[in-house]
């Protein structure tokens, strides 16, 4: 019995996500709807605390089950989370806000697909803004996986605003040069020749071939750079060879599990701003008023933190009950 209630509400869960996520026109719950919704978990868990105090704990599963509709649920919700803009973030915007009309700026990618539900709504802000404001971008990959994930966030450009493919040409507008093994070296030689390091593009159109890189040749003819990172290569070796070596002004977006490794970095200086995890992500978008991913996902995060935490109070009352009835 228990196995067909786990089946039945898998599918249900996933049922709900293609709803959201696959159908051209996904469904989404009004204002009203969402205050309903969260209303009627709000009384849900009164209930659950209720049979606690009465000596009823719920099973483990509706635990789970729980937990479960408290991240899918909210994708279809219109709340609006009130976020406060962090000073590094406000700092990566005003950055990019004050790169005037055809400023070359290096994007890496150094990630892949598991790290991407933090990082590639960034990502994405970041091109969409970008290719709004006439910005060049120049992107690569210290990570295998990188370049695909570069084109997914020029992908995701394109469908929130379809007038781009017309507007942004690839090898004017911006260029990807792919994937390059070596670590902290690539950067090193980069310093000296992008050329020499990257003979081609992704798509193995020669380097001189390519407009936007006519007079590119190393990190002195780059505006400024942001790296999108997940670990090693990524954020801290960028600061030791480009930013320590060669100048280069550079800000970064990181994991929320990376990021504190990046802010003595950013506290010497080194670092021109820093967008750390999922809110990070949310922040940037709302500052480059492009809302996506991140903010979606971060209500999603919220809910479940918040159930998390009434489970962890709710087991603190039936332990504490146990106890008292033990004596």
């Amino acid at each position: 019995m228990k196995t067909k209630e786990f089946i039945v509400t898998a599918i249900i869960i996933v049922v709900l996500l293609l709803c959201k996520f696959v159908l051209p026109k996904p469904i989404q719950f009004s204002p009203t709807i969402s205050w309903i919704v969260t209303i009627l978990l709000g009384l849900v868990f009164a209930f659950i605390f209720y049979l606690t105090i009465k000596g009823k704990p719920v099973e483990r599963r509706i635990v789970f089950l729980l937990v479960g509709i408290s991240l899918v649920v909210p994708f279809f919700m219109q709340f609006k989370l009130p976020l406060k803009i962090s000073p590094e973030v406000q700092q990566v915007y005003d950055k990019l806000a004050s790169l005037p009309p055809g400023s070359k700026v290096l994007a890496s990618f150094d990630y892949d697909p598991p790290s991407a539900p933090e990082l590639q709504p960034m990502a994405e802000a970041f091109v969409k803004y970008a290719f709004e404001h006439d910005i060049k971008i120049i992107m690569m990959g210290l990570w295998p996986q990188g370049p695909q994930q570069a084109n997914q966030a020029v992908e995701a450009a394109f469908e929130e605003n379809p007038a781009l493919r017309d507007q942004v040409k690839y090898g004017v507008d911006y260029v990807n040069l792919g994937f390059q093994s070596g670590n902290e070296f690539v950067v090193l030689r980069m310093g000296e020749s992008f050329k020499s390091m990257f003979p081609s593009d992704l798509n193995y159109t020669p380097y001189d071939s390519i407009p936007l890189l006519k007079n590119v040749s190393n990190f002195s003819n780059i505006d400024w750079s942001i790296n999108f990172s997940a670990g090693k290569p990524g954020t801290v070796e960028w600061i030791q060879v480009a930013v320590d070596r060669y100048n280069l002004p550079m800000s970064a977006g990181n994991t929320a599990v990376q990021a504190p490794m990046v802010y003595p970095y950013l506290n010497a200086g080194q670092l021109l701003g820093l967008m750390g995890g999922m809110s990070g992500a949310a922040e940037f978008e709302k500052l480059t008023n492009l809302p996506g991913k991140a903010t979606t996902f971060l209500l999603s995060q919220t809910f479940a933190h918040v159930v998390v935490i009434l489970f962890i109070i709710i087991g603190n009352v039936a332990f504490l009950r146990s106890r008292k009835e033990t004596k």
